[in-house]
């Protein structure tokens, strides 16, 4: 019923699928229109990260409300020589966080409904459980899950997750992360780990994401100086303190002659025999 009337500014903030329904009822109205929509969000560990730190994060970035926030890091492309000692510091951070029964700690999250529980669950791959893996369907539980051994050929790279499973693809260097996140289409964030200057350039310069954080996770959200949105099939526009003004601000550029009318330049009202060269040297 929304979508139906007039509006001269439509704001839409979910799914790919709505994000395309809300862009057609603006083109309908020629409304302007700012999407906050979504995509699979990769988080990068390269050789000089501080595996510590970018564990800690990383966790919390991903399992924050159950994995259920659209700047939620969707997967990791790791470096082969950090993968164990990776899933290792996850495991125990998340233990530190939730205990050794996450579905008993009160800062645990739920499956918003259960159609997403079915959906999220899905995901899962036994084989490739390396933590967790296990739910309730009564509770709509689903545990903080890590997956290893995981390509893109797998389900759970084939959609945005928006729950608690985490893929770890395995990468030789840092170089290869810019050919596989261009699998998919342009994320919403993406997040960096690394110690290195070059790194942070080449990842900067040559991947298109909406935002993102380099050595954290989903904090660039909370700087109103920083616009926020997506890029492509993740969103279009973006807001946050000033953007957000200009998002619904048209600002109507106006020249005033006032005042002028003794002063006018013939050489622009015709008849234009002989002005050519002097109208060419004005302009």
């Amino acid at each position: 019923a929304l979508l139906k009337l007039p509006w001269a500014h439509f704001f839409y903030t979910g799914g790919t699928n709505v994000g395309r329904l809300v862009a057609h009822a603006a083109a309908e109205h020629l409304a302007r229109c700012t999407l906050e929509l979504g995509g699979k969000s990769p988080a990068i560990i390269a050789p000089s990260a501080n595996l510590d730190s970018t564990a800690m994060r990383l966790a919390w970035g991903k399992w924050s409300n159950a994995g259920q926030t659209c700047i939620a890091p969707d997967y990791v492309l790791c470096v082969k020589e950090h993968e164990q000692a990776l899933v290792h510091k996850l495991k125990v951070y998340l233990q530190r966080s939730f205990g050794e029964d996450p579905q008993k700690s009160p800062d645990f999250g739920r499956i918003v409904n259960d159609r997403h529980f079915e959906r999220v669950r899905r995901l899962i791959e036994p084989s490739k459980v390396a933590h967790g893996g296990t739910s309730d369907a009564a509770d709509r539980y689903i545990a903080p899950t890590i997956l290893t051994g995981v390509t893109f050929d797998d389900a759970v790279m084939k959609e945005e997750i928006f729950g608690p499973i985490l893929p770890i693809l395995t990468i030789d260097r840092i170089e290869d992360a810019i050919g596989l996140i261009r699998k998919n289409p342009n994320p919403l964030a993406l997040y960096l780990f690394t110690e290195r200057q070059a790194d942070i350039d080449l990842i900067v310069e040559r991947v298109s994401f909406g935002g993102g954080c380099v050595n954290n996770t989903m904090f660039h959200v909370s700087d109103a100086n920083l616009p926020f949105g997506g890029i492509g099939t993740s969103g279009q526009g973006s807001y946050h303190g000033k953007a957000g003004f200009d998002a619904f601000t048209h600002y109507k550029s106006v020249l005033s002659s006032a005042g002028s009318a003794a002063f006018d330049l013939p050489l622009r009202y015709p008849p234009y025999a002989g002005k050519l060269p002097w109208l060419k040297k004005v302009l």
